[in-house]
């Protein structure tokens, strides 16, 4: 029986090394792709002593030559690829509004979140084609929804991160302008939102674990030809209560509002931690 293979980028950490977790227990040779070799092969011993066959693959999202040689260095070892997850995402400049924002920073954030998953599926194609039925998902998140933006009941509404927010919403049509063209190879392309996920990337703040981050990122990469493709979609928070908008006392900034959690002097607070200042953000 023919082997199964991933590979994942950002997989040193978090939801990317929790995805590569879940889909090792279903069976596939995982592959982590990863910028810090260090991190990596650390990574995939974690995984190993787990029972997952997992190796550290060096791959820099933002490098066309890098990406180029983590494609040659896999096709040594497979001549398929059955599921490809582009999860390498970053956030940077704080919450600077969107007037604020430097667009070094902004570029920076388009070159990982945005043009790394262009470069890394390009470059994986050829694997992913001769694997007959592919599955390719891209790493996204609500704050990419320009419906959610524009909807003053959304949890996301008060979140206005420029380079962030419109690098997912790029990702949300790259995902579809993929899907478009390889149907016709039976290889399916769809969108995951994590929710909000405590990670490195919000300083661990989301209530949602990396297990329950990444379920929707293994499901989507596990699915049937009867599904579809072409989506974006997203589990239901695991908490007693769903989000709510609020208004702060005195602030007519909207805000982002999760159980446990309360506003104190312009924060909002959870067991003594700031929590920030103008809004809490998902992945």
């Amino acid at each position: 029986m023919r082997e199964k293979t991933a590979l994942v980028t950002g997989a040193n950490k978090g939801i990317g090394l929790e995805i590569a977790r879940q889909l090792g227990g279903k069976g596939f040779r995982l592959w982590l792709g990863c910028r810090d070799p260090g991190r990596g092969e650390r990574a995939a011993i974690e995984l190993r002593k787990a029972g997952v066959d997992a190796r550290a693959l060096l791959l820099d999202v933002t490098s066309d030559a890098s990406v180029a040689k983590a494609a040659s260095t896999f096709g040594e070892a497979s001549n398929h690829l059955d599921v490809l997850v582009n999860n390498a995402g970053i956030d940077i400049g704080g919450f600077a509004l969107p007037r604020e924002q430097r667009v070094d920073d902004i570029r920076a954030i388009y070159e990982v979140n945005t043009f790394g998953p262009i470069r890394v599926t390009q470059a994986f194609l050829p694997f992913l084609e001769k694997a007959g039925s592919a599955r390719i998902v891209m790493m996204s998140s609500s704050l990419g929804s320009i419906t959610s933006a524009l909807d003053p009941t959304s949890e996301t509404y008060g979140v206005n991160r420029l380079g962030y927010n419109s690098s997912k919403s790029a990702l949300n049509m790259i995902t579809v302008l993929f899907a478009k063209t390889l149907a016709a190879h039976g290889i399916k392309v769809n969108a995951a939102n994590p929710g909000y996920t405590g990670t490195d990337l919000n300083e661990h703040h989301g209530p949602r674990t990396v297990e329950e981050g990444a379920a929707i990122a293994v499901r989507l990469a596990t699915i049937g030809p009867a599904c579809p493709t072409a989506g974006f979609f997203r589990r239901p928070l695991q908490q007693p209560s769903p989000p709510r908008v609020v208004t702060a006392p005195g602030d007519r900034r909207l805000l982002v509002r999760f159980p446990g959690m309360r506003y104190r002097g312009g924060t909002f607070v959870r067991d003594g931690r700031f929590h920030g200042s103008r809004s809490l953000w998902h992945r």
